[in-house]
């Protein structure tokens, strides 16, 4: 995972571009759920569908089980991304794994998402996988969380088993910090509730799940939130220097009073410019370069934000949740480069939350102390500039993702 897979958005000229991801447990029909959404949104070129119809009805599967070694296991072991579209939305999806030791893998799919589906299997409700899916869903700060209860004709479209499992899940997610669950029954193979209502529960009145995709609101939470510049580069040109870099969160405007950070130093937008053109505002997910009306010393990794009560925070401790993604475990008095935004440091692991390592795939927590200042925001409040990685400083490899988390 990439620390730009981490942090990026949407520009807002994408309003209509929503990114989700799937999860759940193994055989809960992921899969199945995808393809149907593909074939029944007639998203499915005429060779993809016939290359899944060789022998009768289409497998649905398949269409999103492209690689061959996952057919040959009969596991999807990946994140298989997939982009589709409706007349009314356009779709990234994230199609992730369900074995629990490839939880890093859902976290890698999750991290950029606006909206998880995880499923359950109707025969089986809510079990540890879910539960697990469900605290990433909440860790990640996912904004919207669909529970797609599956395989309901195996359970005769029973109301009761529907609304028992939405229940359990529902209690358990809001536990968690989940705000809202949005639970539809579906049966992906037969088409129950994907793409077009359901003939077999007439006491179900809610959305299926493609009309649910094309409303729920996406694209908001990253202009809502206070500016956040991170400097990617610095251009000199004859007298002036210019900032570049993606506007990750938030509206900078000229003539707005502005601090560097980490220095805390201030000046004013003297300028903005978009893709060679001079603009009053940049909102969020624009790639741009900002020139200050002081001469001041930025340089990569500083961080440019409105000046105020909004003010990231500049510290040398930095706590947060995390999962690891390498094979090698971390360890208390490890030695690691953080990466966060355009910046990386040097950093020391002073505690994991009382464990004593975490292994590949594990969730948990860390303290952090590092060698320079660093800007940061609760992850909870600005997910784009709360996310981190830590990276072996060796051979550069990513062993952890983390949240930050501010003191109260």
């Amino acid at each position: 995972m990439s620390v730009s897979e981490m942090t990026e958005t949407a520009t807002p000229t994408e309003v209509g571009t929503l990114r989700l991801a799937t999860a759940g447990s193994v055989d809960d029909g992921k899969s199945t759920l995808v393809g149907r959404l593909l074939h029944d949104s007639k998203s499915v070129l005429a060779d993809q569908l016939e290359s899944i119809s060789r022998t009768g009805t289409p497998d649905l599967a398949l269409l999103t089980d492209g690689l061959r070694a996952e057919r040959e296991q009969g596991i999807t072991i990946d994140v298989a991304y997939r982009y589709f579209a409706t007349p009314r939305r356009r779709f990234i999806l994230a199609d992730t794994p369900g074995h629990v030791q490839y939880t890093r893998n859902m976290v890698t799919g999750a991290s950029t998402a606006e909206l998880t589906i995880i499923l359950v299997d109707a025969r089986n409700g809510v079990v540890e996988q879910t539960r697990r899916h469900a605290a990433i869903a909440a860790l990640l700060r996912v904004p919207h969380v669909v529970l797609a209860v599956n395989k309901m004709d195996l359970v005769g479209y029973a109301e009761p088993v529907f609304a028992a499992i939405a229940e359990e899940f529902t209690a358990y997610a809001n536990e968690l910090g989940v705000p809202r669950v949005t639970a539809i029954p579906i049966s992906a193979l037969a088409g129950d509730n994907v793409v077009d209502p359901s003939a077999h529960m007439d006491w179900y009145a809610g959305p299926t799940v493609l009309e649910h995709l094309e409303t729920v609101p996406v694209a908001t939470a990253a202009t809502d939130a206070p500016a956040r510049f991170p400097v990617q580069y610095v251009i000199r040109h004859g007298e002036s220097r210019y900032y570049a870099g993606q506007l990750v969160s938030g509206t900078l405007r000229v003539g707005e009073e502005v601090t560097v950070h980490p220095s805390g130093r201030t000046s004013t937008i003297a300028s903005l410019d978009v893709l060679g053109t001079a603009v009053d505002a940049a909102h969020a997910g624009a790639s741009l370069t900002v020139r200050l009306a002081d001469e001041l010393d930025v340089a990569r990794g500083d961080l440019i934000a409105p000046s105020g009560r909004s003010a990231p925070s500049v510290t040398r401790d930095v706590s947060g949740a995390v999962c690891h993604l390498a094979d090698e475990p971390l360890r208390v008095g490890r030695r690691v480069l953080l990466r966060h935004t355009t910046r990386t440091v040097q950093a020391i692991v002073k505690s994991l939350g009382g464990a004593a390592q975490l292994t590949a795939n594990d969730l948990g927590r860390v303290v952090l102390r590092t060698a320079e200042p660093v800007v940061v925001d609760d992850y909870a409040e600005i997910r784009w500039t709360g996310a981190f990685l830590l990276i072996d400083p060796s051979d550069g490899t990513t062993l952890t993702a983390g949240m930050a988390e501010l003191p109260v």
